[in-house]
């Protein structure tokens, strides 16, 4: 819970996160723009949805919804608040914003404790101007409950460009591929390839933020060339690679 500078109608929280940590569920009396200035962060909430935001994008959260954040990199948050009843904006769901490079250093600027008021009213006026969204998808992965699927999932984490087919996992975990195939499309709506997608484009982005090349993050997560990668991305993400990460 963020506590609020005076009147100031926007305050500015700072966090550092090391690589896999997350907050435990939580929320807030204020609206929140979840954006990390470096990294990578992480928004759960608690019908499974996931959102992976690198520093051009953030992810707005009205006030009241129950959520966790973690860090798939090591990254700074700068997370602004927004009071509801000071704010003009109003976004009733999780909502995904752009961050211009202004709006980015309005947000650093407001975590000066010592603004004067008149300069921090000036201040939150341009970011409510700026926050807009976005038609960016972000890459969403429904949570898994059979313990067969996990554990299919368990290992393709550890290493996503894994390129078993279904009946060799099926082997692995004790059910036939048709099973398997079946539990797939009831647990998350998605086939298993849609789903294997999801997971290596999700793997991709902390690589990518870390700013390794192309090349190297499309082999690393499965793909055997970087177009395919980048086709990949574009189709599920809407945007290329160097687009999502505003490069």
């Amino acid at each position: 819970m963020m506590s609020h500078n005076g009147q100031a109608a926007v305050v500015v929280g700072e966090f550092h996160l090391v690589r896999g940590q997350w907050f435990p569920w939580h929320q807030h009396t204020d609206h929140q723009v979840v954006w990390a200035s470096s990294g990578v962060v992480n928004v759960r909430i608690r019908d499974g949805r996931t959102w992976v935001l690198p520093p051009s994008i953030a992810l707005w959260l009205p006030d009241g919804l129950e959520h966790t954040t973690g860090a798939s990199a090591q990254t700074t948050m700068r997370s602004p608040y927004l009071r509801p009843e000071r704010c003009p904006l109003r976004f009733p769901e999780p909502t995904v914003i752009a961050v211009p490079a202004l709006l980015g250093e309005l947000i650093t600027h407001l975590c000066n404790q010592d603004l004067a008021p008149d300069a921090r009213q000036r201040a939150e006026a341009v970011v409510f101007d700026l926050v807009k969204p976005v038609s960016v998808t972000t890459i969403d992965i429904p949570e898994l409950t059979d313990a067969r699927l996990c554990r299919i999932a368990a290992r393709l984490r550890a290493d996503p460009a894994d390129d078993r087919p279904l009946a060799e996992w099926g082997r692995h975990v004790g059910a036939s591929a048709r099973t398997l195939a079946r539990l797939f499309l009831a647990d998350t709506g998605l086939t298993f390839g849609q789903w294997r997608t999801r997971l290596r484009l999700q793997a991709a982005l902390p690589l990518l933020a870390d700013g390794m090349a192309v090349n190297r993050v499309a082999g690393r997560v499965g793909y055997a060339t970087a177009s395919a990668f980048v086709a990949a991305f574009r189709r599920a993400v809407g945007v290329s690679p160097g687009a999502y990460f505003g490069q």
